[in-house]
């Protein structure tokens, strides 16, 4: 079996980078105002008279738009780099998301989120990118979970502002989420680091070219992974969990947003342990053993016989999920050695978009000619498939430095 070296200090571990700490707080800050608006989207976008096919045509745009877009966005941070292409895709989802509070149609709407999904895309590949490339190998579980970090805890906040936001108007969210979008723009503008040959220099060629990228068992396991994830975390887990505790478990619809609430902050607390694991005893135990967990956890969900059983299923979830979000993303770091991998950090993007787009409609399908546990199974399938895969990765070994 080939074995990659991971190479750190026999001393503590080294900080993270700048850069690294400003994309967390960037993170944040998208985080919270995207928390604060997806509450209050389908009621409002119902203001407009549309049905519940419409109201989900509004939040499948966004989702769509990110997946076509990250494709050239890899060919974007080579013309303008990184830094510059976060920034304006920031501005783009910040302004679109303040007209969608002045909107006068819902055509307007449906057009408004679709150019935020543009924006989300071109901020999300290009942070990845100059996340992965500002770290060397023994960081990068650290730096990723550190970003992730940025992410739930702004998620949480998110809800409870907008709950208050939306009582004063329905459109004051938007607002809200244009202004934290446009704190986060200007933190990244003013204190990521410029790069060298980043405008007007020839164009970047990754370290490792992106064919031999393609053919990297580490990539490829990567890549289902994100996929599984985002079937399971981002599609099967959101859209039929809340459907199981009203109509399996006969539980009100709050009691889901508390269980959600505290799977949230066992994923955030366990992001610190998973980043040390990662880096330390490697990214093919970590998928191994978190994406096996999850399958199990996944698949006990649909079986659960009461609300209690329920959140710590989800609970423990958030556990392997912590590590589920570091390990994939640290070895595709791996894989293009870490240097403006920009097209390769799309490709691992998208698996997760359209395992999110693609999920939640075969899921539900599932549910209405089957049962819930079938449509869990699934997901589990997938899951269990990326741990199995995971088996061919090369084995890490860490060895020191003085």
């Amino acid at each position: 079996m080939i074995r990659v070296s991971l190479t750190r200090r026999a001393t503590d571990c080294p900080r993270l980078p700048r850069d690294v700490l400003v994309l967390g707080v960037v993170a944040f800050f998208v985080m919270v105002g995207f928390g604060v608006v997806v509450p209050v989207l389908p009621v409002y976008v119902a203001t407009f008279g549309v049905g519940y096919v419409e109201v989900g045509a509004v939040v499948s745009a966004f989702a769509l738009l990110r997946f076509v877009t990250s494709p050239f966005c890899g060919r974007l941070i080579d013309l303008v780099g990184e830094r510059v292409l976060l920034a304006v895709g920031i501005g783009i989802v910040a302004l679109s998301s303040g007209l969608v509070g002045i909107a006068h149609s819902y055509v307007d709407v449906l057009l408004l989120r679709g150019a935020g999904g543009i924006g989300s895309a071109m901020f999300t590949v290009s942070a990845m990118t100059l996340l992965l490339g500002s770290t060397v190998p023994t960081q990068r579980g650290r730096a990723v979970g550190f970003y992730q970090g940025g992410f739930l805890i702004g998620g949480m906040a998110g809800p409870a502002i907008g709950g208050v936001l939306a009582a004063i108007s329905l459109t004051a969210p938007f607002f809200f989420y244009a202004g934290t979008l446009a704190i986060a723009g200007l933190v990244g503008i003013v204190l990521l680091r410029p790069r060298s040959r980043e405008v007007g220099g020839p164009a970047r060629v990754d370290a490792v070219p992106f064919r031999a990228v393609l053919r990297d068992t580490r990539f490829r396991v990567a890549v289902l992974a994100n996929f599984a994830n985002g079937w399971t975390s981002l599609g099967v887990r959101s859209a039929l969990i809340p459907v199981l505790v009203v109509d399996v478990l006969r539980g009100e619809p709050a009691w889901t947003g508390i269980a959600f609430a505290i799977a949230a902050v066992a994923q955030t607390l366990a992001l610190g342990p998973a980043g040390k694991f990662v880096d330390t005893v490697g990214r093919r135990p970590a998928i191994l053993g978190a994406y096996a967990v999850a399958a199990l956890t996944i698949l006990g969900i649909s079986f659960s016989p009461n609300m209690v059983v329920l959140t710590v299923l989800l609970a423990v979830y958030g556990v392997a999920a912590a590590f589920m979000g570091t390990a994939p993303a640290a070895a595709v770091g791996d894989a293009t050695a870490g240097a403006k991998g920009g097209r390769p950090v799309a490709v691992f993007s998208m698996a997760s978009d359209l395992g999110a787009i693609v999920g939640p409609l075969v899921a539900g399908w599932l549910v209405d000619t089957a049962s819930f546990p079938l449509a869990f199974g699934l997901a589990a399938l997938f899951l269990a498939a990326a741990s199995l895969f995971a088996i061919r990765m090369p084995r890490e070994s860490i060895v020191s430095s003085p």
